[in-house]
């Protein structure tokens, strides 16, 4: 089953390759944005997206983006997909 979680964009990252960073409910995860970009990148800084396998897919409201997040914790399928971010991000950073 494909997942898009909620995260908030909070850095552009490299504009060149149109990445960026997201947080998703504490965890930073590079992704890119090139789905969203329909304008300078900085605009998208503080917007909340749908992210995929390291793709912001769509934007989305705060609202929306707290609902999805809710529901998803009730199912928890949330939790295990932060931790293999986190697990993922440790391995890149050699902390594991």
């Amino acid at each position: 089953m494909c997942l898009g979680i909620p995260g908030q964009i909070i850095e552009i990252t490299d504009e060149a390759k149109l990445m960026a960073m997201a947080e998703v409910s504490g965890v930073r995860r590079e992704v890119n944005v090139a789905c969203v970009a329909t304008g300078p990148l900085e605009g998208l800084v503080g917007e909340w997206a749908l992210i995929h396998v390291g793709f912001a897919m769509s934007l989305i409201d705060e609202e929306e983006a707290a609902k999805t997040l809710e529901a998803l914790r009730g199912l928890g399928e949330a939790q295990e997909t932060l931790e293999a971010m986190a697990d993922g991000r440790s391995a890149l950073e050699g902390t594991q």
